[in-house]
């Protein structure tokens, strides 16, 4: 007897399997003809995956766009300042409310785990606070990981130091930071070598907005490295953004990407943004941005995508869709052959997962009881529709379904209807 079945579905394998599910772990991945259950959902000929993941998010900004102003140079550093303003008039039940608004639309994309950064230079500590009270409030349906991130600058802002260790008192779990953002390259280094030995003495993931600047000689990835092997961080280690890499020459790449390998920090472009806010500076050629996705594969550095933003100072839209954000890294690293559109479907699923350190995802017995049922037959189809989302099951739970589209037609001498779907083949 299973709580939930999930019957028939295609996994991203390939395999056709029931999923049975009982309290909030899978319990067999089989045929279970004939097995009953409390609930069925039939998923015959849908692509059955485990939940997105987005490990990179600014849940304190996220649906405030147009508050107090628009950014309009589009810039990183505009989108700083004016964060600076909205912090200043926002309070800790508005955060709370966007917050949770973002969380409802993340459950009904089938997002269901989030690392967001969260500023650490508020004297008040206003978005810790809300966003330590939503993470107990969502935490039956989605995991919510915080990081304390000195938006200002560790070293920029005098109060950002004490700030960030507070945070990580009250019990934010990943130590960040922004080291191209202090006033000096020395400050950064600086900034670099005091978030690792704070990660490390605290038993830390550390998380670091790397170099997320057009400048190629905004190298902090490599002094993140290096401290990272200093300090026996290995695994635990992300750089963000690094889309300096972009612009900078193949010899020092060439000597970066071992290292970056050699210490096994992970790699996070968010693609959305990164293609938007980079090359502002420049006229024509124009610079994509996007950090050297091919490259750090290649090395087995684990890379995935992240969402960023979404209706904040930053950026003007999104959806909380991560085939979004991964249709857009597809076109943007050029990452078409049928094996490289497939990865980037793996770069919002068990890439990520990885990132942010999950031991229990997945679609195999004895893992949480995740995931969410799409309406394509396999990855890349799910990629090119940004499929639609039929049910989606959070520890062991239905908590999104939707149905199935399909467009009537008046037109003579053809069909009456038609589905999105070209074949599941």
């Amino acid at each position: 007897m299973f709580d939930l079945i999930v019957k028939g579905g295609t996994l991203p394998d390939g395999r056709v399997a029931d999923i049975g599910i009982r309290g909030d772990r899978i319990a067999a991945v089989d045929r279970l003809d004939g097995a009953e259950a409390g609930q069925v959902i039939d998923a015959t000929g849908d692509l059955v995956s485990p939940p997105f993941v987005d490990p990179h998010f600014h849940m304190d900004a996220t649906l405030s766009y147009g508050t107090p102003r628009i950014n309009q140079s589009g810039t990183l550093l505009e989108g700083i300042e004016l964060w600076g303003e909205l912090k200043s008039i926002a309070t800790i039940d508005e955060m709370k409310a966007r917050a949770l608004d973002y969380c409802d639309w993340a459950v009904s994309m089938g997002l269901l785990a989030i690392r967001t950064h969260v500023d650490t230079c508020d004297p008040d500590l206003k978005g810790v606070q809300a966003l330590l009270d939503v993470r107990e409030s969502v935490r039956p349906y989605l995991d919510l990981q915080l990081v304390a991130f000195p938006q200002d600058g560790l070293y920029r802002d005098p109060n950002a130091h004490a700030q960030t260790l507070r945070a990580l008192d009250m019990g934010v779990d990943v130590v960040g930071g922004i080291p191209h953002f202090e006033r000096t390259m020395e400050d950064g280094r600086a900034s670099v070598q005091e978030l690792c030995r704070i990660a490390a003495e605290r038993g830390l993931m550390i998380d670091l907005h790397c170099d997320e600047t057009d400048d190629p000689m905004s190298r902090h990835v490599e002094t993140l490295a290096a401290e990272v092997i200093r300090h026996g961080l290995q695994g635990r280690a992300t750089g963000s953004h690094l889309t300096s890499m972009h612009s900078m020459d193949n010899y020092y790449v060439s000597k970066l990407l071992p290292l970056m390998t050699e210490a096994q920090v992970s790699a996070l472009p968010n693609p959305l943004i990164n293609i938007v806010i980079q090359g502002r500076h420049d006229t024509f050629p124009k610079r994509r941005g996007l950090t050297r996705v091919k490259e750090l594969r290649a090395y087995g550095i684990t890379v995935g995508w992240g969402q960023d933003c979404v209706l904040d100072p930053w950026y003007p839209l999104g959806t909380a869709d991560m085939l979004d954000v991964a249709f857009m890294g597809l076109h943007v690293a050029q990452m078409t052959h049928p094996d490289e559109m497939r990865a980037c479907f793996d770069m919002v699923t068990v890439e990520n997962a990885r990132i942010m350190g999950f031991d229990d995802y997945g679609l195999d017995v004895g893992c949480t009881a995740s995931l969410v049922v799409l309406d394509a037959g396999h990855p890349v189809e799910a990629l090119r529709l940004r499929a639609d989302r039929l049910a989606v099951i959070s520890k062991g739970r239905l908590v999104a379904q939707a149905p199935r589209r399909r467009v009537g037609l008046h037109l003579s001498d053809r069909p009456d209807g038609v589905s999105r779907r070209h074949s599941t083949a």
